[in-house]
């Protein structure tokens, strides 16, 4: 299964780019390809999130193609089981995920990020899911922000963060078969 990951700065114009590269390769494997599926971590905190959640679905919506949506702000892993040979799959984004491992039992008091273990064990549980997709025939898009251009953070828990993620992307490209990096709009392959 082919792996293309996809990264840059935010509104530097990578999901536009996944979403077209996505669909093209859909096209140009329609006897192949059964579904083509968008999954959605984003979960609408706040009026910004909600818009931008907002215009991702009208972006969609205004493609010939027609997209099937997955909701899966937590477990990513479930999401990945209901894939099928000849998927093409784009999932955005690997950040919003890990916001959400992140902080996921708040509304009970106690974050994942405040147990011992708890977001190494949903990196495990990730990465193992991506490993297995990776036997299937599904193509997956991966998409990410990059937030690593900025001097380091005060906040320990904004840190672990970008640490966290940054194990994450170096992963995510050593497993990826294509990596991307978007920014203004300029798209730079780097494997």
């Amino acid at each position: 299964m082919p792996l293309m990951f996809i990264t840059g700065g935010v509104r530097s114009g990578k999901s536009h780019f996944a979403e077209k590269a996505a669909i093209r390769h859909y096209q140009n494997e329609s006897l192949m390809a059964k579904r083509l599926l968008y999954i959605a971590s984003g979960v609408a905190m706040d009026g910004e999130m909600e818009k931008r959640i907002l215009r991702h679905q009208a972006d969609r919506q205004a493609q010939d193609t027609v997209w099937h949506t997955i909701e899966a702000p937590y477990q990513i892993e479930e999401a990945f089981d209901r894939l099928c040979d000849g998927d093409v799959v784009l999932w955005d984004c690997v950040t919003t995920w890990l916001t959400n491992a992140f902080y996921e039992g708040f509304d009970s008091g106690r974050m994942c990020v405040e147990k011992p273990g708890c977001l190494e064990k949903k990196l495990q549980s990730l990465q193992e899911a991506v490993l297995t997709l990776l036997e299937k025939k599904v193509t997956l898009f991966v998409v990410s922000n990059e937030l690593f251009d900025e001097p380091p953070y005060t906040s320990e828990e904004v840190e672990l963060y970008r640490q966290m993620l940054g194990k994450l992307h170096q992963w995510f490209v050593s497993v990826a078969n294509e990596a991307y990096e978007i920014n203004y709009g300029i798209v730079k392959k780097w494997k």
